[in-house]
């Protein structure tokens, strides 16, 4: 079944998925691991990563019969491939893709977690942006339309205070919403002016057919023109797997060269 599939009342021989897989992303410091206790309470566990040190959380919770499983991304500024934390944080929104990407955002420092969530924007249409510690951001005398800010970034917007669980039903119901296909979304997605822009559009037709619309086009072709080698690296591996897996021996297919 694929990952944003939601059967109609008319198939009636199909499963109906129960299980829903919901990342959080978001800068150090911004409450996000606050979150996502207060969401799973006792039922988590932790371990590392495959392969990596880097601390691996999962745990759930269930809302209106259905159980969802949260995956508490390292905190991160950028998805860059600079260090291990922005690795796995990366792969797992690109190549794990999750049913639901929950962005966690602190009210004190928009501008500053902007970045991360614009880069989120460019690689999937579900996400959720979590406004958190809305409380200390009223301290301040720091006041956030949230309706204006998903407006103009194309997806919902949810202001909470995790600590105190001050809209968590309403994040619970929005992720639920979503999964079920009844959010559309539009992300902003940024312009890079004309030159890069034509550059992009001449790179997605070929990302698309190496690997099947399966992975986020423009934003792989925005990774390679910014010379991102250890992209570069993490696509060949999944080419190599994929391939495996169907019983090849792989490809040699070459990606885009890293230019200077």
């Amino acid at each position: 079944m694929p990952l944003h599939y939601h059967p109609s009342k008319t198939d009636k021989n199909l499963p109906v998925k129960t299980m829903y897989r919901v990342a959080l992303a978001g800068n150090p410091n911004t409450g996000k691991s606050t979150l996502f206790n207060a969401l799973t309470g006792l039922r988590q566990h932790t371990g590392n990563w495959p392969g990596k040190t880097v601390l691996h959380a999962e745990g759930t919770y269930d809302f209106n019969g259905k159980t969802f499983k949260l995956i508490d991304l390292p905190g991160t500024y950028s998805l860059y491939s600079n260090s291990a934390d922005e690795e796995v944080a990366r792969d797992c929104i690109v190549f794990e893709q999750p049913d639901v990407t929950v962005v966690v955002l602190d009210a004190t420092a928009m501008e500053r977690n902007m970045n991360l969530a614009l880069q989120v924007l460019e690689i999937t249409d579900q996400v959720i942006l979590c406004v958190n510690l809305m409380d200390e951001a009223r301290k301040k005398g720091i006041w956030i339309d949230t309706r204006k800010l998903s407006a103009k970034l194309g997806v919902p917007v949810i202001p909470t205070t995790a600590r105190n669980h001050d809209g968590l039903q309403r994040l619970q119901r929005t992720i639920e919403e979503m999964v079920e296909g009844k959010i559309p979304t539009h992300p902003y997605r940024v312009h890079y002016g004309e030159e890069i822009e034509k550059r992009i559009a001449e790179m997605e037709p070929d990302i698309r057919a190496i690997f099947d619309a399966q992975l986020p086009s423009r934003w792989i072709a925005l990774r390679l023109l910014d010379g991102d080698q250890n992209l570069v690296d993490a696509l060949k591996n999944r080419l190599n797997r994929d391939g495996e897996e169907k019983g090849s021996h792989g490809t040699d297919q070459p990606l885009y060269p890293i230019e200077a």
